[in-house]
């Protein structure tokens, strides 16, 4: 009797000890499905090609400005701004009243070289026959000198004139500027400006810190508004051996090959370098946080069932991830999803 007393007295209890073990089990297991659950992907240093993008606008390889020497007025012009010309076509014709006017100037000095020379070589006859002196023949012979040199002066002008009465392109182009029509007496300003556009090139400002990787001969890749993603491949030609005292950097040219034109003077253009390669690490895009407000970017890092919010400094977009500058070591893991609920230290478990 006294036994199942006994019994009955401990049962109470072992049912209540019983009770809370399950409590406690379902407390820990409840704390554990609390817990966020992510994904994580380790990541580590690898060899990224160091692209730098400039931007800069088109500049014609050479510019010709086509102007009258003297003032004209302007009988015809056969071009337009935007036309394209070949190398002696004749642009423009001007007033020849200049011209006619040389032209009786190198007349006139023709005949008096001609008068001049009969003089001088009757006094050589006569100094020959003994009725002259030497000093005569010599003043006839300078009066001869100092009209031939009349003459060719005249026939200078004549030409100089003529070459402004039709101007012609020194080069193969095109128009880039008109700035006056028919009828208009010439300026200051020229007639026409021709560019050559074949090849093109491009100036660009590199900073110091990238100067060192840029050499004459690299190639560049070229993408202009106008042509969406289409490249064109230019090459480095020129690097100026100073430093801009305003801006702190160098100009760099780029020639580009236009044989069809496409690429006109103005346009605006974006340049890739590829200035070598470095070490770093990669992580995937999807492990980049973006802080709302602020450029500021972040990245999870799992470490012993917690994770750290680090910000990072980021470098190329790739295909697969970023290049991380700073911020997150070779070897670390990073959280790749279930980002939403994650805090600085937040404990999380990981999802295979």
């Amino acid at each position: 009797m006294k036994k199942s007393i006994y019994i009955l007295g401990i049962l109470p209890a072992l049912i209540l000890l019983m009770t809370a073990c399950g409590k406690d089990k379902d407390a820990n297991k409840q704390e554990a499905d609390e817990k966020p659950a992510v994904k994580i992907a380790t990541v580590v240093e690898r060899e990224v090609s160091q692209l730098s993008e400039y931007t800069a606008t088109v500049e014609a390889e050479k510019v010709n400005n086509i102007a009258s020497q003297v003032p004209a007025r302007i009988r015809e012009i056969f071009v337009d701004e935007g036309m394209r010309v070949s190398k002696g076509q004749r642009l423009v014709v001007l007033d020849d009243v200049n011209a006619a006017t040389y032209q009786l100037q190198v007349n006139t000095a023709k005949a008096n070289l001609r008068n001049i020379q009969t003089d001088y070589n009757r006094a050589l006859e006569l100094y020959r026959i003994g009725g002259g002196t030497k000093q005569s023949v010599d003043q006839m012979e300078t009066q001869l000198v100092n009209a031939r040199n009349a003459v060719a002066q005249a026939e200078r002008t004549l030409r100089n004139a003529a070459e402004n009465t039709v101007l012609v392109s020194p080069i193969s182009g095109v128009v880039t500027a008109r700035n006056y029509d028919p009828g208009d007496m010439t300026g200051t300003m020229p007639v026409l400006t021709v560019s050559q556009v074949n090849p093109v090139k491009i100036v660009i400002n590199v900073s110091e810190s990238d100067l060192a990787y840029v050499k004459k001969g690299m190639s560049a890749a070229v993408k202009f508004d106008t042509y969406g993603s289409e490249l064109f491949n230019g090459t480095v030609t020129m690097v100026a051996p100073t430093v801009d005292v305003q801006t702190r950097t160098f100009g760099v040219e780029i020639t580009l090959p236009n044989n069809d034109s496409r690429i006109l003077p103005g346009m605006f253009g974006r340049v890739e370098l590829n200035l070598g390669s470095a070490l770093h690490v990669v992580v995937p895009d999807q492990a980049v946080v973006k802080q709302p407000g602020s450029g500021n970017h972040y990245v999870y890092i799992y470490k012993d069932g917690t994770v750290q919010y680090v910000q990072v400094t980021l470098g190329q977009r790739l295909d697969d991830g970023y290049e991380i500058l700073s911020g997150v070591p070779s070897g670390a893991s990073v959280v790749v999803s279930g980002m939403g609920k994650l805090s600085n230290g937040t404990a999380v478990k990981v999802l295979k």
